[in-house]
């Protein structure tokens, strides 16, 4: 008995926790993407349907395996996926997204820094529409979903806000050009993706918030998005000026601007949950 006592704390120490959960779902979404390119090849589709098909598969292989592991791991029910307030999670996670996008640009263009040249077919958005919702699920899943609710159980929201937007900034710094200025812009942007967790307790905000934010940037607005290559887009631009308006090679996600709406965004929904009394205190002020 003392044997099955000792193997349950170690299981439900929150590092053991993490630690299998990522590797769980890693396993999951590597061959998830494997699996997907296998069967789509063998179809007539053309590529960037072929693209849509497999992020909305893997998508939906990260969301399941999350809800089976920590079913079985927790032994819960799985509220953070739950379908209750689906709607206005995913509306208000997508304008809130939008908005704040769209100011960063406006910054820019009002600067004399962002200029459209050419307005795309419709179609260009699939593969930025995919790539950007496959992106959303997986890294809301393993910073928010995984690292920042485990280690806020035990340590309490502000600690494991501050740890796991640390952790996505430092994920994104060995992106391509990736610069000071947009270190401490992608760890805000966690602060913020955090804070969204926290006030809805369902990560369909974060995911819905992070999706609109890299969508509107590379898929509507034609800017690079945290210095990876630039994908089709609704609007053709063109891009120049002082980096820490532009984001430079980066992206504006990388720039001056982004890092005041993110706080801002942050600021708000870190209130709002304050008011409503969602912020968990750490064990030792339980």
């Amino acid at each position: 008995m003392e044997t099955l006592t000792r193997k349950q704390k170690i299981f439900n120490f929150p590092v053991v926790k993490i630690v299998l959960a990522l590797l769980t779902f890693m396993a999951v979404v590597i061959i998830g993407q494997q699996i997907a390119v296998k069967l789509l090849a063998l179809t007539p589709l053309e590529k960037d349907y072929r693209n849509l098909l497999k992020g909305l598969f893997v998508s939906f292989l990260c969301i399941l395996s999350y809800i089976l592991f920590f079913k079985k791991y927790d032994k819960r029910a799985i509220t953070e996926f739950s379908a209750k307030g689906l709607a206005k999670n995913l509306t208000i996670g997508i304008l809130i997204g939008f908005v704040l996008q769209s100011f960063t640009i406006l910054v820019m263009y009002l600067n004399g820094n962002y200029n459209v040249v050419n307005i795309n077919p419709v179609s260009f958005i699939l593969i930025p529409f995919a790539i950007m919702f496959t992106v959303a699920i997986i890294e809301e899943i393993l910073v928010r979903g995984i690292i920042f609710r485990i280690v806020e159980e035990k340590l309490g929201s502000y600690i494991s806000l501050t740890i796991s937007s640390l952790l996505f900034g430092v994920f994104h710094l060995v992106n391509p050009h990736g610069t000071i200025i947009s270190g401490i812009c992608i760890t805000t942007a966690g602060f913020m993706l955090g804070a969204a967790f926290i006030y809805s307790r369902n990560l369909w905000f974060p995911i819905a918030l992070h999706f609109a934010w890299n969508f509107t940037q590379s898929g509507i607005f034609g800017a690079i998005t945290s210095g990876n290559e630039k994908t089709s887009s609704l609007l053709e631009a063109k891009i120049q000026g002082p980096e820490f308006i532009t984001g430079g090679e980066f992206g504006p996600e990388g720039s001056i601007q982004a890092i005041v709406f993110c706080a801002l965004g942050t600021i708000l929904l870190l209130v709002l949950s304050q008011k409503q009394n969602k912020i968990i205190p750490p064990y030792w002020k339980k």
